[in-house]
């Protein structure tokens, strides 16, 4: 949409009403505009915009008790519910590494947020909504009927902004990920990835070489990364249920990382999604947005570290699941052979 036709908040909260069972990312798609504008449109009605600062929002935070914690991208959805604890802030990046609630935080990603009331019969459903400067949602935090919501109230009036404006205006500039591929030769790569002894190694490997996530697994050859069919990362979860074995599930978008680790047990599907609905976790992927799937195996101190990663059709990951281990301990047997045994395309590209 032009800028010339682009809803006025008005228009965006007449078209919310004609259609009170669309989605909201649906009708913010619908509308051409971000879903941080479609939440704008109701500041002063049933939003009031606060600071979107990470680290004042994660100082507060744990004051409100047993919460559902919810980060996504376009494919993925991962909901924890617990408390916020063991918070480490920071400027670059900060952690919460509670029982339940796991997150990876680049609080220079978070730019806009709201605290938002939504009326359902009788009930208020109270949230607090952070995005990135594009519009995209980074972090929600839904309370709960155990929530503390005299906590809830006062964090939402420390952090009320003076700016109460309807109007959002998305920037996506600095988003451009652009060619990362740089003119690196297999045999590099794969002396670079051998020498590798921990997994968070990784990434700062790729900066160096300005090598793509997904370029490097379809070039480092199958001893190192396999493909395997789309429907692998389902038969995955469904394997992982049968063994009773724990996992970690990372999904991930610009602002936000945030991790499940332990059992799954109620996996389900529906439509294109696949779902676990859990007591404290539940994750809603999207299977028919799943272009490629890998395994992966990654060098470290204790042996091979094996993971499936789950790729859209713009090269970006959706997913990423590892079983659980301790550091310093040997991957599990069981895990290894859950992956191993997945259904294969093939041999990697460069095979």
């Amino acid at each position: 949409m032009t800028e010339t036709t682009r809803p006025t908040p008005a228009a965006i909260r007449a078209f919310r009403a004609e259609n009170p069972k669309m989605r909201e990312r649906d009708i913010a798609a619908r509308l051409e505009i971000s879903e941080a504008a479609l939440v704008a449109a109701e500041v002063g009605i049933s939003a009031i915009r606060i600071d979107a600062d990470a680290n004042r929002f994660l100082e507060r935070i744990a004051s409100l008790g047993e919460v559902m914690a919810l980060s996504r991208n376009e494919s993925a959805v991962h909901e924890k519910i617990g408390v916020y604890e063991n918070i480490k802030t920071g400027v670059h990046a900060a952690i919460v590494l509670g029982e339940n609630i796991d997150l990876r935080i680049f609080p220079k990603r978070w730019a806009h947020a709201f605290a938002v009331t939504k009326t359902d019969g009788d009930q208020q459903k109270l949230s607090l909504q952070f995005f990135d400067k594009a519009g995209d949602a980074v972090h929600k935090v839904h309370l709960r009927p155990d929530s503390n919501v005299d906590a809830y109230q006062a964090m939402v009036a420390e952090l009320r902004l003076d700016d109460q404006s309807q109007e959002f205006a998305e920037d996506r500039s600095g988003y451009d990920n652009g060619a990362t591929d740089g003119d690196v030769s297999r045999d590099e790569l794969r002396d670079h990835w051998s020498r590798m002894t921990d997994t968070h190694e990784f990434f700062g490997m790729l900066k160096k070489l300005k090598i793509g996530r997904q370029e490097a697994i379809r070039t480092v050859g199958d001893d190192y990364a396999w493909k395997l069919e789309t429907g692998a990362v389902a038969e995955m979860m469904h394997a992982s249920v049968r063994e009773g074995l724990p996992i970690m599930c990372f999904v991930a978008n610009e602002g936000t990382v945030q991790i499940h680790s332990g059992p799954i047990f109620n996996v389900q599907t529906m439509g294109p999604w696949i779902n676990v609905m859990d007591p404290t976790f539940h994750l809603h992927l999207r299977q028919d947005h799943i272009a490629e799937a890998w395994a992966v195996r990654k060098p470290t101190k204790d042996g091979h570290v094996s993971s499936v990663e789950a790729y859209n059709a713009k090269g970006e990951m959706i997913i990423q699941f590892f079983g659980k281990r301790k550091e310093g301990f040997d991957e599990r047997p069981d895990w290894r052979v859950i992956i191993e045994n997945l259904t294969r395309t093939g041999a990697s590209v460069a095979a």
